[in-house]
C-alpha cells in the first residue's frame, strides 16, 4: 500500500513538472510583476457583512493572490478559494468573462499553484463574499500535491519535520505562529515601557558559562581556535551593567547539547533580562504583570486554554517555596528531615530516583521535587527558596545560606520562568 502511494506520488511530480516544462516554453513560467492590493481577512472585515445589492450597486475592484486551495470546475463557470497569510476568499471565473484561452489552462492548474486574480467583489447566492474574476494568472506552479486536504497531516513527525505543509493546511498551527509573533511584541512593547534596552551579545563564546549545560563546539577558522555556542547571554548583558546599562535585556537564542524532550530543545528562544538596585522578589514581580498583560491582549481575558485545561492568568499568582511544596505533595514527609541528606536519599530510592554519592541535600531535594511535585503544579504559581546547592549563580539568603534567593515560575506542569537575586560579591 505504501508503495502504491509512492508511486502515485512520483506520478503526480511528473505531472506537474511536465506542466512546468510547458510553462517555460510558453513564457515566463515564474512571473513577479503581479501586486495585491487585498488580503482576505481584510476583504471579509470590511465588507463581509454588505448586502448583495449593496456590492453591485458600488463595485468594488481588488487584486488578491494566494494558494489555490479548492477548485471546483462546472462548465461554463468554476469556484476556487485562494488562501494567503491572512485566511481564504473564494473565486468566481466564468469562461465568457476572462480570456478563454486562460480559462482553459485555469482547468489545468492544480491545488498548491498560486495565483493572482483581479475582480469586483459580490456575494454569492448562499452568501459568501467572493471575487468575480476578470484576470487570473499562475504565478508559481506547484510541484508536490498537497496532504489529504479534510484531514491535514496526521503524522506528528510529518507535521514537525515539514511545518510548511502543515502551516499550509492546518489554520490552527498558523495562528500559533502568529501568536508567537504578537507574544514578541507585546514583550518588547512592555520591557520598553520599563526603559529597558534591548541588546545583542555574542552567540560565540570562547569559554562557556551563563548556566550549566553541556556547550556545542565549533571552530573559528580565521582565529584558528575553538569557540561554543552560547548557553546562555548572561555574563555579556551583566557586563553591560557593570558598564552602567542599568536595564538591559535580550530576547536570545540559545543552545545546549543535551536531550531532546517535549520541554527540552537543543536550541531555543529565551527571554533574559537584568535590572539593578532590584531582586528576585521585584522580578516576581514583573513576570507576573508581563504574564497577565500577555494574556490579556493575545485572548482578551485573563484565561488561557491549554491542552484543554483553562488556567487563570489574571494573577496575583500564589507563592510557595520549595520544602512547603515538597510537604503539601508528599503528606508522609518529615519537615523536620528534609535537609538530613540521609534521609533524602532514602525517599530517593523509595522513588526510584537516581543520585550521585557527592549529590548533597540540596541535590537530593530537587531530585525529590522534580518527580513528585513539578508535574503537580498545574494552576500558576512560583516556587521559591531553591537550594543555593543547585543554584550556583543566584544569592544566598541573608539568613539562611542553605537556601538561595531564586524563583521559578510553572504553569501546566512546566517550569516557564526562572529567576533570582544576582549574586554581587566578587
Amino acid at each position: 500500500m505504501e508503495d502504491t502511494s509512492e508511486s502515485n506520488e512520483h506520478r503526480l511530480i511528473a505531472e506537474r513538472r511536465r506542466k512546468l516544462q510547458d510553462l517555460r516554453e510558453n513564457g515566463q513560467a515564474f512571473p513577479n510583476d503581479f501586486r495585491r492590493d487585498s488580503i482576505a481577512e481584510e476583504l471579509h472585515a470590511i465588507y463581509g457583512g454588505r448586502s448583495i445589492e449593496s456590492l453591485e450597486a458600488e463595485p468594488i475592484s481588488v487584486s488578491v493572490a494566494g494558494r489555490l486551495m479548492v477548485k471546483r470546475v462546472m462548465g461554463k463557470a468554476s469556484f476556487a478559494k485562494l488562501q494567503d497569510r491572512s485566511g481564504r476568499i473564494q473565486l468566481f471565473i466564468e469562461r465568457d468573462a476572462i480570456v478563454a484561452k486562460i480559462y482553459q489552462e485555469f482547468k489545468s492548474w492544480d491545488v498548491g499553484d498560486i495565483l493572482g486574480a483581479r475582480g469586483v467583489l459580490f456575494k454569492t447566492k448562499t452568501g459568501e463574499l467572493s471575487v468575480k474574476v476578470d484576470e487570473i494568472r499562475l504565478l508559481v506552479k506547484s510541484l508536490r500535491s498537497m496532504p489529504e486536504k479534510w484531514h491535514g497531516i496526521v503524522n506528528t513527525e510529518l507535521k514537525l519535520r515539514q511545518r510548511y505543509l502543515d502551516l499550509i493546511v492546518d489554520e490552527g498551527t498558523r495562528k500559533i505562529f502568529q501568536v508567537r509573533t504578537e507574544v514578541i511584541r507585546l514583550i518588547r512593547r512592555f520591557l520598553d515601557t520599563l526603559d529597558f534596552s534591548e541588546v545583542e551579545t555574542p552567540m560565540m563564546h570562547a569559554i562557556p558559562g551563563g548556566a550549566l549545560a553541556r556547550p556545542f563546539e565549533t571552530h573559528h577558522n580565521a582565529l584558528d581556535m575553538k569557540l561554543y555556542l552560547r548557553i546562555a547571554p548572561e555574563l555579556y548583558l551583566k557586563r553591560l551593567l557593570v558598564g552602567g546599562l542599568e536595564r538591559v535585556y535580550e530576547i536570545n537564542r540559545s543552545f545546549r547539547n543535551e536531550g531532546i524532550s517535549t520541554q527540552h530543545n537543543p536550541e531555543f528562544t529565551m527571554l533574559e533580562l537584568y535590572q539593578t538596585y532590584a531582586d528576585y522578589e521585584d522580578l516576581i514581580e514583573l513576570t507576573q504583570t508581563l504574564t497577565r498583560e500577555a494574556t490579556k491582549a493575545i485572548h482578551g481575558k485573563g484565561l488561557l486554554e491549554y491542552q484543554g485545561n483553562q488556567f487563570d492568568l489574571s494573577g496575583p499568582f500564589n507563592v510557595m517555596t520549595v520544602e512547603d511544596s515538597l510537604i503539601k505533595f508528599n503528606s508522609d514527609l518529615d519537615r523536620n528531615r528534609l535537609r538530613d541528606r540521609s534521609y533524602l536519599s532514602e525517599i530517593c530510592e523509595a522513588h526510584g530516583v537516581q543520585y550521585r554519592s557527592e549529590d548533597g541535600a540540596g541535590k537530593l531535594q530537587i531530585k525529590i521535587f522534580e518527580k513528585t511535585v513539578e508535574h503537580q503544579l498545574t494552576e500558576p504559581v512560583f516556587i521559591t527558596q531553591y537550594p543555593a546547592e543547585v543554584s550556583p549563580l543566584a544569592r544566598r539568603n541573608d539568613d539562611d545560606p542553605f537556601l538561595a534567593d531564586r524563583f521559578e515560575f510553572f504553569v501546566a506542569g512546566r517550569e516557564i520562568a526562572n529567576g533570582f537575586s544576582e549574586l554581587n560579591d566578587p
